[in-house]
């Protein structure tokens, strides 16, 4: 299993593999085959339909990290911490304590840069471990009006970078870097000497993070640029459900094979 060690060593070497979970099925589909697991609030939006991120709790994610947890012994876990969990160090130390105490996670993902870097110093000086995240934040679709590509002007190039250093400098030990410029990215990860995961971010940072319903296909509403389709999952599930309600109706199911 990946450490905050062998996970740091990993910079500039063979990329890192990361996918979303969310419960301990899939937790154990996923075990040992990627290199870290995300419990993303993503799945507000994936599996409870909402509209964006923000309205996921710290007991929701709490909930959904304890059964990835249960289910994926051997791969390093991280918990999102969700919208209004972390406004103050206070708060955030409390927070990200309780994931740890309840959850069993590794770590805490924690969206923002500069302005957050304190945060984040507060939690490692407590021994808490903080991936950062930088770029395109889904907690902040409603202030910034919608989901933006950064990094296509020189003022925010600088500023990615600057939020990146500072990510670093307080003790986080990876970055995620979402919905930036290819070429962007590829710079930030060369400024900062921890590793970075993109999503949207080009292949030239140091690792990849999907979530895993829209790898596989069953999140079809729709389909970001970013995202490859590794499996058509949606419609496979729909054949085989189809063929189940036909068996059943017409007494196929169960067989004789099936009944005691």
């Amino acid at each position: 299993m990946k450490t905050i060690t062998s996970i740091k060593a990993s910079k500039s070497q063979t990329p890192l593999v990361m996918i979303t979970a969310y419960d301990a099925l899939f937790a154990s589909i996923f075990d040992k085959k990627v290199d870290m697991i995300l419990v993303g609030d993503s799945l507000n939006m994936s599996f409870n339909k909402a509209a964006d991120t923000l309205s996921a709790t710290m007991d929701i994610m709490i909930y959904h990290t304890k059964a990835v947890c249960a289910g994926a012994k051997d791969t390093f876990i991280i918990c999102d911490m969700p919208f209004g969990t972390y406004t103050d160090a206070k708060t955030a130390l409390k927070n990200a304590s309780r994931v740890y105490q309840e959850s069993g996670a590794h770590a805490v993902k924690i969206e923002g840069g500069k302005e957050r870097a304190a945060i984040i110093k507060a939690l490692t000086d407590n021994s808490i471990a903080v991936m950062g995240h930088i770029g395109l934040m889904p907690q902040f679709v409603r202030s910034e009006g919608g989901y933006k590509v950064k990094g296509r002007k020189e003022e925010e190039i600088k500023k990615l970078i600057e939020d990146a250093k500072a990510v670093e400098e307080a003790g986080a030990f990876c970055l995620v870097i979402e919905g930036v410029i290819a070429s962007v990215a590829e710079e930030i990860s060369r400024s900062i000497t921890i590793p970075t995961i993109g999503i949207g971010a080009g292949s030239g940072t140091d690792g990849q993070v999907l979530v895993w319903s829209d790898a596989f296909g069953f999140f079809n509403e729709f389909q970001p640029k970013f995202v490859k389709r590794y499996l058509d999952g949606h419609r496979l599930i729909e054949e085989a459900l189809d063929a189940y309600v036909q068996e059943v109706k017409t007494r196929k199911f169960p067989a004789e094979e099936h009944t005691y």
